[in-house]
């Protein structure tokens, strides 16, 4: 499995599209653009998907550009089955997603945090079971989250500090190459 991004992180999910969806068209991670296309700006993330199904794939595209509430502008495809999907972005979490980029993530709105679920439910080992999500220990700044980066650095955490790394605008770029390198690795 590749890294998330800090775009899958913190800007997909204001999509609002149900994760088990997301997971069952094949998406792999989201971005703030693409090397091999257009700048589009801040306003745009791309959603990179290898749909195990076409057919299935396609309608659930021809429904999120039927549904007024999702905002995408525009699919298209590269090489070996990966689709790359462009959303705009909800401009009323414009000032949240300038915090995220700049890294702060626990100084983003009350409301933004809101839409992040609290408990995860994730699977181990065919196991389902109920664990505090991601986001919310970033954005609270959870006692597992310093310690785990206190041990990691060797040195005490500053609470100025964020729990999670800084964005990094190369790192959140999506470069088709680099990704299709990373999943045939993954895949050996």
């Amino acid at each position: 499995m590749l890294k998330k991004t800090v775009c899958s992180i913190f800007m997909v999910p204001t999509l609002m599209i149900p994760r088990e969806d997301l997971k069952m068209y094949g998406y792999i991670n989201g971005y703030i653009g693409d090397r091999q296309r257009e700048e589009l700006g801040d306003n745009y993330i791309h959603l990179l998907f290898s749909p195990p199904d076409m057919d299935m794939f396609k309608s659930f595209l021809d429904d999120e550009y039927e549904d007024p509430s999702y905002d995408l502008v525009e699919d298209y495809d590269y090489e070996e089955g990966f689709v790359v999907l462009v959303y705009k972005l909800n401009p009323k979490w414009k000032d949240d997603f300038k915090l995220v980029r700049e890294g702060k993530y626990s100084r983003t709105s009350r409301m933004f945090q809101e839409i992040f679920p609290k408990v995860a439910k994730i699977k181990i080992d065919g196991k389902h079971r109920d664990e505090i999500s991601l986001q919310y220990k970033i954005f609270k700044k959870t006692t597992d989250m310093i310690e785990y980066w206190e041990n990691k650095l060797g040195t005490s955490f500053n609470p100025e500090q964020e729990v999670w790394s800084a964005f990094d605008p190369e790192k959140e770029m999506l470069d088709i190459s680099q990704v299709q390198i990373k999943l045939k690795e993954i895949n050996q």
